[in-house]
């Protein structure tokens, strides 16, 4: 059996929807699937971490392969384009192509399991469910369970990533965050977040208020000053504009002011990915 996964990248958090919110960007991650024989395992990886990745059981397209029930033998070609460690979610896309192939690989029907399998690895389902599903999504979970639905996002929703050369671990960032906030920051942010949902399936032009937030951006500036000075920058001039996921990565919405200084970020226009992850056969 051979097929080939592909997967989009995602962004989560968008500002106020910290651990709920998502949305699949058109940045993929392919992988070629071939089952072998018992025991053989190959892989090799070409583009984002190559040389950096292990090369094993360990790797985490393997991993997810076998919590979705495939215990074969694995042949993998990876070649990714998504950046690793900036957040735009390389590790989710890793996860869901390997659930996504572990499900295929054993004929297992798609079902509400590919979630929960994914999101456990994350601890939160918020990238792995946009990677899954495509368009914009809100997670939760619900005791040990993990939910999600999609929507779709509004054509006029035009997503810049702005990526800098700079790494960041979502470990690292996640520690600079206090164990709580001030009630009022709550509060603003669940009526921002919901105010996000609205904006990103309807209504783009109240994206500015929807995407403030009071609860983790801030709080993680020292671990990347220049991501907030230019979120800051692009806000002042009434462009939308968050850090994607753990950072480093900017993501706005509109056409960037040529008066704001990007310099060292790569700057990419990405669609909004509809589909989700894909499978194709190969043979």
């Amino acid at each position: 059996m051979r097929f080939l996964v592909s997967v989009p990248a995602s962004t989560a958090n968008l500002g106020s929807g910290f651990d709920a919110l998502g949305m699949a960007l058109g940045m993929y991650d392919d992988v070629e699937v071939a089952s072998a024989d018992r025991g053989h395992l190959s892989i090799t990886v070409d583009g984002a971490g190559a040389g950096d990745v292990p090369l094993d059981e360990t790797h985490l397209v393997v991993r997810a392969v076998r919590a979705a029930g495939y215990a074969g033998g694995l042949a993998l070609r990876c070649r990714n384009t998504i950046p690793h460690a900036r957040g735009l979610g390389s590790s989710a896309a890793a996860i869901v192509a390997g659930v996504a192939a572990g499900f295929t690989l054993t004929g297992r029907e798609w079902d509400t399991d590919a979630l929960q399998i994914a999101a456990e690895f994350e601890g939160h389902a918020d990238n792995v469910a946009a990677s899954l599903f495509g368009g914009v999504v809100v997670a939760w979970s619900e005791g040990e369970r993990y939910r999600s639905v999609r929507m779709d996002a509004d054509a006029r929703v035009r997503p810049v990533v702005l990526i800098p050369s700079q790494e960041s671990s979502t470990k690292t960032t996640r520690g600079l965050l206090p164990a709580e906030v001030p009630h009022a920051d709550a509060a603003h942010a669940a009526g921002r977040a919901a105010l996000a949902v609205h904006a990103l399936t309807s209504d783009p032009s109240v994206l500015l208020a929807a995407t403030e937030d009071r609860l983790h951006q801030d709080y993680r500036e020292p671990a990347w000053p220049d991501t907030v000075r230019v979120i800051n920058d692009l806000r002042k001039l009434g462009v939308p504009a968050c850090v994607s996921g753990a950072g480093p990565t900017v993501i706005a919405f509109g056409d960037l002011p040529p008066e704001v200084d990007v310099h060292g970020f790569d700057v990419r226009r990405l669609d909004v990915d509809k589909a989700g992850v894909r499978v194709r056969p190969l043979d």
